[in-house]
């Protein structure tokens, strides 16, 4: 199976309601709450693209698009 690689983080701040489920959930320190209590992108280089985020939001506010690495885009 190839690596993934992070195309970009979708993030659907209107969606948020600030309850901290992804930031608990990242392995690697990705996310953080912003004074607004809506979750953002701190560390995007630290990403290593598990989706745990994604599968875990309750509100569906999160979207993680990725790329097989050393492939073509689809």
């Amino acid at each position: 199976m190839a690596k993934r690689k992070l195309k970009e983080h979708l993030i659907r701040r209107e969606w948020c309601k600030g309850c901290g489920i992804c930031v608990r959930f990242c392995p690697k320190g990705v996310l953080d709450l912003d004074e607004q209590d809506k979750v953002r992108v701190a560390h995007p280089e630290a990403c290593v693209c598990c989706k745990m985020c994604e599968l875990r939001c309750p509100d569906l506010s999160i979207e993680i698009e990725t790329e097989e690495e050393g492939g073509s885009p689809a």
